[in-house]
């Protein structure tokens, strides 16, 4: 049974970087490995070796060209038009499927397609259902939304929404983590936006020093807490901190794909090699096997030995 990634995020949340990034470590610890290009607007696909691009189908250029579409509505007749046309992809993609190649999609940023568009959900029950892929979605958040408590939130119920209308295992991520060290001091400790519970202590700072960047009307406050009580009394968002250029990392969140969607646990059945699940370590998986502050203490030491981060000195 064939197993694979589904990379969803908003825009510039880094899901063309992880690609490329995931296909270096599996070329580096031999995993074969196929990356599917579902994304029409994708321009940045250089970055990896593409085995499969959507946009030898339909492209969002050429919609908007043909049609007169905005950016918005070009990309969701693109996945109207992709999911019409599923043989093309299931010709496409057969070969790896048979190979035993590991698959990885890059999806397109446009939120709605991930948390109200029927059309994804459909393509998604087809690759799962029809061609037997086991799935777990990888849904990336840009870490510099952490430095505002709004962004933040809203974030967090992004991502709640989007495994919901999904109904897959998600792992959620809080990507260019590296990029902490940057921020000015964040009103939490970074491992507080990782573990995504006692959300009423942000609405409580945000209100008393204004870093929502205005005043909030008592209702706005009690919205804004009856929001965060939404997503804590659902109980299934926590994050994985990733700085791609980190190995360690990036292995660790591999390694709770790999339990997420079952791949783990697939090297038991096979006779011979060495099974997955001893090849990453069985507790590579939880959050709570990294805090953030271990990953930053690892990036500064990384910054302060490089020829680059002489003068990073001062990070702490």
């Amino acid at each position: 049974m064939p197993f694979g990634q589904l990379v969803v995020g908003p825009p510039g949340s880094g899901k063309t970087s992880y690609c490329a990034g995931l296909q270096q470590f599996f070329k580096a610890t031999e995993r074969q490995c196929a990356i599917i290009n579902l994304d029409p607007a994708n321009d940045s696909i250089a970055a990896y070796e593409c085995a499969v691009d959507v946009r030898d189908l339909v492209s969002l250029e050429a919609v908007q060209e043909r049609l007169g579409l905005g950016p918005n509505g070009g990309l969701i007749h693109c996945i109207d038009y992709l999911e019409a046309n599923l043989d093309w992809l299931e010709e496409k993609i057969q070969p790896f499927l048979d190979g035993g190649a590991y698959i990885v999609f890059d999806c397109p940023g446009q939120v709605e397609l991930f948390t109200m568009h029927q059309g994804m959900r459909r393509i998604i029950d087809a690759i799962q259902e029809k061609w037997h892929v086991r799935l777990v979605a990888v849904h990336l958040v840009d870490s510099h939304l952490c430095t505002d408590p709004g962004k933040y939130m809203a974030a967090l119920l992004q991502s709640l929404s989007t495994m919901l209308h999904l109904e897959l295992p998600q792992v959620n991520v809080l990507s260019k983590f590296d990029t902490v060290l940057n921020f000015d001091p964040l009103p939490f400790n970074p491992d507080f936006y990782l573990h995504a519970q006692r959300l009423s202590d942000l609405v409580d700072d945000a209100t008393e020093h204004q870093t929502l960047g205005l005043t909030l009307p008592p209702a706005f406050a009690r919205l804004t807490r009856s929001l965060c009580e939404v997503v804590e009394d659902y109980g299934l968002l926590q994050f994985m901190p990733l700085a791609i250029e980190d190995a360690v990392s990036l292995g660790r969140l591999v390694a709770l794909c790999d339990k997420a969607n079952g791949y783990a646990f697939a090297g038991l059945t096979k006779p011979g090699g060495v099974a997955p699940e001893l090849q990453y370590g069985a507790g590579l998986g939880g959050v709570g096997s990294e805090s953030a502050e271990e990953l930053l203490s690892r990036l500064r030491l990384r910054r302060k030995l490089s020829p680059e981060g002489q003068g990073a000195d001062n990070l702490t």
